[in-house]
């Protein structure tokens, strides 16, 4: 039984990776993006599409408290000798409704897009989201990628994100529908669900024709080194015992009052 990998391999004097030289190759030219779609694509990009990998990064890197660095605070408080435990704790806390949604985006995308050109009529695009919204609904699905807790008059990262990769040639057909989702949504339904982070780097991914499970993965790259900037905060100003705390008294106050 022969037990191989295609992303690199090591010999006793030589690292290699995609069947590139680590140590002659790549070290002395690549940088952290590059590196990255070798691993996971198999090739280097070109200057737009790296951009664009870059973009996904860099805005799923940190959103200040949520679920994930609070999580990770909290896991320091109480191993404080493990980093790498309380970073886990922090990926473990990223699915569905934080991050992963990017997945999520992008599949439905992919899927809902399928035979509609990037350059279309508008019309188009306008058809096929009143199609979605209304077929979504009857089959009591959620429509990713639209709202937020807290950004209720609309996310700030998008329109830079919208911006961007109309910029470098990756505004098609996914982002495109999805706006459409947003309008149609908004002036024929009278509901304002803006796009969010997680829609527009949804959208992002799937125009650059990635793997939805890429989308996922590459969140959690650049939500890594967020966390790890929480914990490091952590270990000098403290919160984790403040929000531990929060809830002891909450639950004092309802013990209380059914007293």
């Amino acid at each position: 039984m022969t037990i191989a990998t295609s992303i690199g391999y090591a010999t006793v004097h030589d690292i290699f990776v995609r069947g590139k030289d680590l140590s002659r190759e790549i070290i002395p030219n690549a940088d952290f993006v590059e590196m990255v779609c070798l691993c996971m694509l198999g090739k280097t990009p070109e200057p737009n599409f790296k951009r664009m990998i870059n973009v996904l990064l860099v805005t799923s890197t940190d959103h200040g408290f949520t679920p994930s660095s609070m999580s990770s605070r909290l896991t320091y408080l109480g191993a404080p000798e493990s980093l790498q435990g309380a970073v886990a704790a922090g990926l473990l806390g990223a699915g569905d409704r934080y991050l992963g949604a990017t997945q999520n985006v992008a599949e439905m995308l992919v899927t809902e897009s399928r035979g509609l050109a990037a350059d279309a009529p508008q019309a188009e695009f306008d058809s096929r989201a009143r199609d979605v919204l209304a077929r979504f609904k009857q089959e009591k699905r959620r429509i990713y990628g639209v709202g937020h807790p807290i950004h209720v008059e609309g996310d700030p990262r998008v329109p830079s994100l919208r911006a961007i990769s109309q910029e470098c040639g990756y505004y098609r057909s996914c982002w495109r529908l999805l706006d459409a989702l947003e309008t149609i949504n908004r002036t024929e339904h009278g509901k304002f669900l803006p796009i969010n982070g997680a829609g527009a780097m949804g959208a992002i991914a799937a125009d650059l024709g990635l793997d939805p499970r890429i989308a996922r993965g590459l969140a959690l790259v650049g939500r890594t080194a967020g966390l790890v900037s929480h914990i490091m905060e952590e270990a000098v100003r403290p919160t984790g015992a403040d929000m531990w705390k929060l809830v002891l008294d909450a639950e004092t106050s309802a013990e209380l009052a059914k007293a």
